[in-house]
């Protein structure tokens, strides 16, 4: 096992630290051992604060990574904890270019985003890594009947890395009701990924992004997430607030 596997609570919510979790999701992989994906952020955990069933999925989660700046800042700055931002997108990036490598193999499953725009993505990473085994890719929006004809297809292929792209809380339901369709799969919710990787949209600068203010990029190219990022204030006050009143739960250790 990796060093440094353990879990903190931020505002009830468990934060997994370790030192390289592409290396532990490949052990799971390979060990067969089912694994759901949450990559926390403020927002996410606002909307948890409103949302029972997300809160419960995110505590039942086999690994909540720290994908946000206000997570991360969270526990610098007032747990002194010594942790890096790992972006849900950058994690997916790794995995994908882990299961690339000669010998590994692994079924590959994209699902999520606007029609075409999983199948560009999967072709993106088909040409980066000839080696990706990518077994099929699946758009977000499509009728009851057709979602049915999605779960037959993942039941019958079996992925062991399915990508889910749906958005926030969307993403982690979806993966909470399927994920016995294939009970040995890293399911991990990748939010706007495929947008990127299609090249229908960019992340931020890495200049914005080192000084935690990618948000700021995304308001740009998306206006219409204003309320939304109302969750970042909300998130701060909150925070200062539990971190007086409650004491941080540190040390769990991860399966």
């Amino acid at each position: 096992m990796h060093k440094h596997n353990r879990a903190i609570s931020v505002l009830g919510l468990p934060v997994n630290i370790m030192s390289d979790y592409p290396d532990w999701l490949l052990e799971r992989l390979q060990q067969g051992l089912g694994t759901h994906v949450v990559t926390l952020n403020a927002e996410m955990t606002m909307q948890a604060e409103r949302n029972q069933i997300l809160a419960q999925i995110i505590s039942c989660a086999d690994l909540v990574i720290p994908d946000g700046a206000g997570i991360v800042l969270y526990l610098q700055l007032l747990l002194q904890q010594k942790v890096r931002r790992i972006p849900g997108i950058e994690l997916a990036e790794a995995m994908l270019e882990k299961l690339g490598q000669p010998g590994i193999n692994a079924k590959v499953f994209f699902y999520g985003g606007a029609p075409g725009v999983s199948a560009k993505a999967a072709e993106f990473w088909q040409q980066q890594l000839p080696g990706l085994n990518i077994v099929g890719t699946y758009c977000g929006y499509h009728s009851t009947a057709q979602e049915e004809q999605l779960r037959q297809n993942l039941a019958q292929i079996q992925p062991q890395v399915i990508l889910v792209g749906l958005g926030v809380p969307r993403q982690e339901l979806w993966i909470a009701q399927n994920r016995h369709l294939c009970p040995e799969a890293i399911w991990i919710g990748v939010g706007g990924s495929f947008d990127i990787w299609s090249g229908r949209k960019t992340r931020a600068p890495k200049w914005l992004a080192n000084h935690n203010l990618e948000w700021l990029y995304r308001l740009y190219q998306e206006p219409w997430r204003w309320r939304r990022m109302l969750a970042l204030p909300e998130f701060a006050c909150k925070a200062l607030v539990y971190r007086l009143f409650s004491k941080p739960c540190i040390g769990q250790q991860l399966p």
